[in-house]
């Protein structure tokens, strides 16, 4: 939370047409709000900053992917998962030989950096996570769930780490320096 992903995205899909930004987050919320059978059960997760059963999250994700790709739209930057293990292992259950993931790009940022940012935004955003409370809730889940799966994915040579301590141009410059080498 707070890393600046959100934002970082938003720049990549206006630098890389080709790329649609899809982010966990949003559709959750936008989901939530549809009056769906998963909407309270989704608003309950993320009021508590817990992560949402993989079943639910991926069916949104593959619902927008679908989306995007009718619009002409193969590349995606999914923002905000997988979270745990059980988001990595549904995804390749669910989603093999019909995704490819390149690489994770972590955008690596101190706690103290992402609590000022996401208060910050909480000023403005509406979110019913955006306060301190669910902030340190959330950044305990990242450290013992999120920060795993990027460091399986390292293993493997698929996570490009990006400091997302600068400033937002500095942090574009950085990416889009390694979107041009990598999908140009």
């Amino acid at each position: 939370p707070g890393a600046g992903k959100g934002t970082q995205c938003q720049l990549i899909t206006e630098n890389f047409p080709t790329f649609t930004h899809l982010s966990a987050g949003d559709l959750l919320r936008a989901e939530r709000k549809t009056g769906s059978a998963n909407a309270n059960l989704i608003n309950s997760y993320i009021k508590e900053g817990s992560i949402v059963p993989v079943e639910i999250t991926i069916a949104l994700i593959k619902r927008a992917m679908d989306e995007s790709v009718a619009q002409g739209k193969p590349n995606f930057l999914i923002d905000g998962f997988p979270r745990n293990e059980d988001n990595d292992q549904g995804w390749h259950k669910l989603m093999d030989g019909k995704a490819e993931v390149r690489f994770v790009l972590f955008f690596d940022c101190p706690e103290a950096v992402m609590e000022q940012r996401v208060l910050k935004r909480g000023e403005t955003s509406g979110r019913v996570d955006d306060n301190l409370e669910s902030i340190k809730k959330r950044f305990r889940t990242y450290v013992s769930s999120t920060r795993p799966i990027i460091d399986a994915y390292g293993k493997l040579g698929k996570t490009v780490t990006i400091d997302s301590s600068k400033t937002v141009q500095q942090v574009s410059e950085d990416v889009t320096a390694l979107f041009t080498k990598e999908f140009s």
